[in-house]
């Protein structure tokens, strides 16, 4: 797909098509198959030992673990008349596309709250890694590092709404919390008094769509960001080919923003997209579809 980063087929792209749905295990090469089932199977028996049922660790049963083995390859083989995998994959998709909006929420909310934020090496984009040693494996600071700069040069080619539709629409390449991280990090840096010392004030919301919305102001003086984020967006749209943007999906909800005046305008750091403040039955508030027009999530501030 033109503009879109389409890494080499390395072993953490493998899992990042197959685990976001792009890439059903059915449809893997027999190296990626073989890869991904060994880790699957590293797990089970992890999982197993340690649960000291029919086997452990100290005291190994290996019958019994040889049988949990064949189970495994079993549910994941690729021939065609497999029908856990027939019956899984679409219920992994659904799961996978909601999980990645639900991830973009999160992860913001960690960064702009009060509290330092923490990230796990690897976890600049989709990581699903399962537990140790499967958490232990190498970070590939390459494809990142690729990522990030074509990242920035679309950031200066393209307008920023643009930019945050497509990586919405191609959410399963992980570029799009790459991104959110990289502009959300940075905006923190260049305001960390604001962060750092400033107020935090949750927001109310209204409308049909109000407890979808998590929102939230920091405030320092004159300065101030507000954040808003979707959540169980499974209940708002249940299809897994719309998206949580726009006044199609959040018809007339808004957040309320009461130290706010009529008129003022904020910019929305993802997209530059600014939206303006207006009243609502006698409440200054911002529509969610339009803070939500183009990303399904926002950090904004005060434009001049």
């Amino acid at each position: 797909m033109d503009g879109q980063f389409a890494p080499d087929r390395n072993e953490e792209y493998l899992l990042y098509q197959t685990l976001v749905g792009a890439w059903p295990v059915g449809e893997m090469d027999e190296t990626g198959h073989s890869w991904f089932g060994d880790r699957i199977k590293g797990y089970m028996l992890k999982a197993i030992r340690e649960a000291k049922v029919n086997t452990s660790w100290i005291n190994p049963n290996t019958i019994y673990e040889d049988a949990v083995m064949i189970f495994v390859e079993s549910v994941l083989s690729s021939a065609p008349g497999n029908q856990f995998l027939r019956e899984f994959v679409p219920f992994q998709r659904k799961i996978s596309h909601f999980g990645m909006f639900n991830s973009l929420s999160q992860t913001l909310l960690k960064i702009t709250c009060p509290g330092v934020p923490d990230f796990y090496q690897g976890t600049e984009m989709w990581d699903f890694s399962l537990v140790d040693p499967d958490n232990r494996r190498p970070v590939d600071y390459r494809l990142r590092a690729e990522m990030l700069r074509r990242l920035r040069e679309r950031e200066v080619q393209t307008p920023g709404h643009v930019l945050a539709r497509e990586l919405t629409l191609n959410k399963g390449t992980g570029e799009i919390k790459l991104y959110l991280t990289y502009k959300a990090l940075g905006y923190r840096k260049a305001n960390r008094e604001l962060f750092g010392e400033g107020e935090y004030m949750p927001l109310e919301t209204g409308g049909d769509a109000a407890d979808h919305i998590c929102a939230l102001a920091r405030r320092l003086g004159n300065r101030e960001a507000l954040v808003i984020v979707p959540r169980f967006l499974i209940r708002l749209v249940p299809e897994e080919d719309r998206l949580p943007c726009g006044a199609e999906a959040w018809g007339d909800s808004t957040v309320i923003v009461p130290h706010a005046e009529e008129g003022w305008r904020y910019r929305n750091v993802f997209t530059s997209e600014t939206i303006t403040v207006t009243q609502k039955k006698g409440a200054l508030c911002l529509y969610a579809g339009e803070v939500f027009a183009n990303s399904p999530v926002a950090l904004l501030e005060r434009a001049e």
